[in-house]
């Protein structure tokens, strides 16, 4: 299989989906941030109380906005209809684990749109709880399940 987004003179250029049916595709993906205990005893009623504000709170609506910006970042993205998209974050142990789950009824999928919500949600827990210590770590950004399209994935959970 050839690379999509180059053209017959290896040129980077945007997949033609004019021909596409559309469809329903959805997109789930997951990441975490480790958060050392100074963080973690920030955590009361659900949320990391800062002087910030509620963490993670704020991090379900900057990866919200993040997703519907995704054609923006991201050079080839088409620009898609958004037409759900539901962000948790709960702490799991010493992570904040992050779930970002988008919705579309298109011609392309929100792969993309999902793993960029979990980035823009694990950067926002990042820069809100910086003041504690820089020691946090955001890792295992990854897709878990995607349908639609040509064909499904999922990582068997």
């Amino acid at each position: 299989m050839g690379f999509t987004h180059v053209d017959e003179n290896n040129k980077p250029t945007m997949v033609d989906v004019s021909h596409k049916l559309e469809t329903a595709r959805e997109a789930h993906a997951r990441g975490q941030v480790w958060l050392p205990q100074i963080v973690r005893d920030q955590f009361v009623d659900g949320d990391l109380s800062t002087k910030k504000g509620p963490v993670f709170s704020c991090a379900i609506i900057a990866g919200t906005m993040a997703v519907k910006k995704t054609s923006e970042l991201i050079p080839f993205c088409h620009q898609i209809n958004i037409e759900s998209t539901k962000i948790n974050i709960q702490l799991v142990g010493e992570n904040a684990v992050i779930d970002c789950k988008v919705k579309t009824f298109g011609k392309t999928g929100v792969e993309m749109e999902a793993i960029v919500g979990v980035n823009i949600a694990a950067a926002t827990i990042y820069d809100m709880c910086k003041a504690f210590g820089h020691e946090m770590i955001i890792n295992d950004i990854q897709l878990i399940s995607k349908t639609g399209g040509k064909s499904d994935f999922s990582k068997g959970e």
